[in-house]
């Protein structure tokens, strides 16, 4: 596909085309980067565009595989947006649909939501909807320096957790024995001074 060639060599900025590994030509994946400015700056999500057998005259529909909090994208993934509805035409191209998907996530769309709390959330409080939004890219979007994938990241995290624990436990431990040496210790010299002081009393006695 002629326009899949132009969008791996010169992708729309914050926009990452990742081939299919099984040669599905059905379905579309790409990666978005989450727009400085925003609650999702930092992150990037795994979208999938499913293409229908009459692609170009019916539009793509188009799916978050990475979570999101935001209210135009439903908990299972699942975009709302016109261009993907009634404003497609058969001359817009993948590019084009990539674009205004990020764009949606500089200028959401409460009005027509598929998440209805984040919808509520930002007509009546941004700056809570603002901090969930940030919460959520942290946790399922947000990627490490090496560019690995957010689970992977996710479960480094949970693995240093587990060892953060071991060690605690390995501290708590090793502190124990320390404090039963000295115990241990004081309790030695207690009863070696204890003795001394019978040893010397039996001596005063006989003389």
């Amino acid at each position: 596909m002629k326009e899949l060639r132009k969008l791996s060599r010169s992708p729309p900025e914050g926009i990452k085309y990742i081939p299919n590994t099984d040669d599905n030509i059905g379905e579309i994946h790409a990666e978005v980067e989450g727009p400085t400015g925003t609650p999702f700056a930092g992150g990037a999500w795994r979208i999938k565009l499913v293409l229908s057998q009459d692609f170009p005259n019916s539009p793509p529909k188009g799916f978050f595989l990475t979570r999101i909090f935001h209210p135009n994208i439903a908990k299972n993934g699942d975009i709302c947006v016109n261009t993907l509805k009634k404003d497609w035409k058969p001359e817009m191209g993948i590019s084009h649909v990539l674009q205004v998907i990020r764009c949606l996530l500089i200028v959401p769309f409460p009005e027509s939501s598929l998440n209805d709390e984040a919808g509520k959330m930002f007509m009546e409080s941004y700056d809570e909807y603002a901090q969930r939004a940030t919460l959520m890219t942290r946790i399922h979007a947000l990627k490490p320096a090496g560019g690995k994938e957010a689970s992977s990241s996710s479960e480094a995290a949970s693995s240093k957790s587990s060892g953060g624990i071991v060690v605690v436990e390995e501290q708590s431990s090793a502190k124990k024995k320390k404090l039963n040496a000295v115990v241990g210790g004081t309790g030695a010299k207690s009863k070696k001074k204890a003795g001394g002081k019978a040893k010397k009393k039996r001596n005063k006695d006989r003389l």
